[in-house]
């Protein structure tokens, strides 16, 4: 096991790059297809990167040629039809835990990239991560309702945020597959791109991560996730306090450059060029 390249366990697999974490899902004989045992080390992936200093923003994505194709029916659904309630509980709490819970929450940037077939209960970690982008290649879509069952686990609730209700009525209705190019059209994900360009597109977006202060962008994800949901007058005070949570928690320095390199310096002019954290300094 070196630094570069570890495995959690059977399923799922880790290489790091420049602080990037590339979280892989390791179960290409199975489309990557989401077990019990998989999402336990998953479980324990996310946890352990979180505090892991090698890993400034988490990209999840699949191994072979796909993300994941939603949760794997034979071992979630025929293999614990006779199991008591409290087995299939632990095992649906185990799953909800990193799929949305986790992720939605992280405390780093996380990007989904879209590798491959995606279906189903792949869609909550999809909706979950901070950004996503897509193979124009990819193929998606939400099978459920031909296997007699409905998109739960909530898939339904990542697809109506992300997609909109009319896209993820029609998809859910007819369980028809859709293109990476079409989820970019929706809003499912961010950009959609050659599947030759696909990592190179997703270790840029990274890096620009990688270039902000990570306090005030984990303020600013936790922003805007919370503030969809508030009225105007809520948002305004949440934000307020948020503001000065992150200045308190580190960001200020990152303000106080930002606002020197522009107002006095004139080494920033927003839309023409980045400000590096850093520079000019005190």
């Amino acid at each position: 096991m070196t630094d570069k390249d570890m495995n959690w366990g059977k399923f799922v697999k880790v290489e790091f790059e420049d602080r990037i974490a590339w979280v892989i899902l390791n179960r290409p004989e199975k489309r990557n297809a989401m077990s019990p045992a998989m999402n336990a080390e998953m479980l324990q992936v996310v946890n352990t990167l979180a505090t892991d200093d090698r890993c400034g923003v988490l990209v999840l994505t699949g191994a072979g040629d796909s993300f994941a194709a939603g949760m794997d029916l034979k071992e979630y659904f025929r293999e614990t039809d006779e199991a008591p309630d409290t087995t299939l509980l632990n095992v649906r709490r185990i799953a909800e835990e990193w799929q949305w819970r986790r992720l939605r929450d992280y405390p780093k940037p996380t990007i989904a990239m879209v590798n491959g077939w995606c279906f189903g209960g792949a869609f909550t970690p999809l909706v979950a991560c901070d950004l996503a982008i897509a193979a124009e290649e990819a193929v998606l879509g939400m099978s459920e309702v031909n296997w007699g069952i409905i998109p739960a686990g909530n898939v339904t609730k990542a697809a109506i945020e992300a997609m909109g209700y009319r896209d993820a009525l029609y998809y859910a209705m007819t369980g028809e597959n859709f293109t990476g190019k079409q989820a970019a059209a929706m809003g499912l994900v961010n950009e959609a791109v050659p599947l030759a360009r696909l990592r190179e597109r997703t270790r840029e977006l990274a890096k620009i991560l990688l270039e902000k202060n990570p306090t005030v962008l984990r303020g600013i994800k936790t922003a805007v996730k919370r503030c969809r949901y508030m009225d105007w007058e809520v948002s305004a005070d949440y934000l307020y306090a948020k503001s000065a949570e992150s200045i308190q928690l580190g960001g200020g320095v990152h303000r106080k450059q930002a606002m020197k390199g522009f107002l006095d310096d004139k080494t920033y002019r927003p839309g023409l060029e980045t400000f590096k954290p850093g520079e000019p300094s005190d």
